[in-house]
């Protein structure tokens, strides 16, 4: 019964796909909050399939230190819900995201409308001057950063590998970090297509405050992500 509900859900996500990008394509020709909106609407359906169709429900914790306004949030990067989800939590959320999506049709199309921040992983210090540069224009538009400091999906209870994206734009931007934790990968994992029945946990931690050295910055963003995330594993 799990296969074929997975499958069916599979289904549902990469036939909405299409769905949304190609059938609502005239929305590119609009304004970004109108194009935003269709990415939001299809964030919600995936939600709504996954739920009713996988049986994987997903919960939201620490709500009260969820930032409204620009702001910088760095998050825990399991599968490809936490790609859907800040869609739903965020106004107007600027991704980090990879350069190669950006070319795509529709997708990549969308994305650039929308103003999401693309990244070449092989331009390494070029790369970082862009992403800062990028992310401080969005900041400025009263956006909402959104990266995951791993650049990468890991498997739940993996050793992390956090890169120095993260450190280059807390330290440029010189606003709090706040922090979201989740286990999204044992119910969505990032290979296959099994989805697996149960809750998935997206938690906001309490913030980092701006202006920490780079070192300590690290260290409490890695510590405070993985300790919360592992605590969520098994709920």
């Amino acid at each position: 019964m799990n296969t074929l509900r997975s499958l069916l859900f599979t289904a549902w996500l990469y036939l909405s796909m299409p769905l949304f990008t190609v059938g609502l394509s005239p929305t590119l020709l609009m304004p970004h909050h109108i194009a935003m909106g269709v990415i939001k609407l299809w964030a919600r359906f995936v939600l709504f399939g996954l739920r009713w169709i996988a049986g994987v429900k997903v919960e939201f914790r620490g709500l009260e230190h969820r930032p409204s306004g620009p702001a910088l949030i760095a998050s825990k990067h399991q599968g490809m819900l936490d790609i859907v989800v800040p869609f739903i939590l965020f106004d107007d959320p600027a991704m980090v995201m990879k350069k190669e999506l950006m070319p795509l049709p529709f997708i990549g199309w969308f994305a650039g409308k929308t103003r999401m921040i693309p990244v070449d992983r092989e331009a390494h210090s070029k790369a970082l001057k862009e992403l800062v540069r990028n992310a401080r224009a969005r900041l400025a538009d009263g956006r909402q950063i959104v990266i995951f400091p791993e650049g990468t999906r890991t498997v739940p209870g993996a050793a992390p590998d956090y890169k120095p994206g993260v450190a280059a734009l807390y330290r440029d931007l010189d606003v709090p970090c706040a922090l979201m934790a989740t286990n999204s990968g044992e119910h969505w994992p990032a290979h296959g297509f099994h989805r697996y029945p149960g809750t998935v946990v997206f938690e906001f931690l309490p913030p980092i405050p701006a202006g920490l050295k780079r070192a300590e910055f690290m260290a409490q963003l890695e510590e405070r992500i993985e300790t919360a995330s592992t605590k969520l594993l098994g709920h």
